[in-house]
C-alpha cells in the first residue's frame, strides 16, 4: 500500500486586487522608502514590485495613445527686455511644449518652418 501525503492550508499563490497593488506600489516608491523592506513587510518579491510598475506604466502610455489630444489655451507672457537687445540674435517667441520640449522661433523664421516642426512634436 502506498501513502499519500495531503498538505493542508493556505494557497501560496496570493492574488492582489488593483487597490492592493497600488497601494504597495505607492508605498515603495514613496520619497525616502526602501523596496526591498516594503517587500519583506508584505512578503513579496523585488521583481514583483516592479512588474507591477512596469505593467501600470504600459497601461497609462497606452490609455494616454489611445485618447485623443484636447485643445488647450496655451499662455503667453510678454517681457519686455528693452532696446538694448539685437532684433537678430534673441528669439521673437520661445514656446514651452509638455514633457520639457521648448522651442525658440526667431524672427527669420518662415511660417511654414514654424508649423512643421510644431507638427513634428505633437
Amino acid at each position: 500500500m502506498s501513502q499519500i501525503t495531503v498538505f493542508a492550508g493556505p494557497e501560496r499563490r496570493r492574488r492582489w486586487s488593483e487597490e492592493e497593488r497600488l497601494r504597495v506600489l505607492a508605498e515603495a516608491f514613496s520619497p525616502g522608502a526602501c523596496v526591498a523592506e516594503v517587500c519583506r513587510r508584505h512578503d513579496i518579491s523585488t521583481s514583483l514590485i516592479y512588474t507591477w510598475r512596469s505593467k501600470l506604466r504600459q497601461a497609462h502610455a497606452e490609455a494616454e495613445a489611445s485618447e485623443p489630444p484636447v485643445p488647450a489655451f496655451a499662455e503667453a507672457v510678454v517681457v519686455d527686455e528693452g532696446a538694448g537687445s539685437c532684433a537678430g540674435t534673441a528669439p521673437a517667441m520661445v514656446i514651452d511644449l509638455a514633457r520639457g520640449k521648448r522651442i525658440s522661433v526667431f524672427p527669420s523664421a518662415l511660417p511654414a518652418q514654424v508649423v512643421a516642426v510644431l507638427k513634428a512634436l505633437r
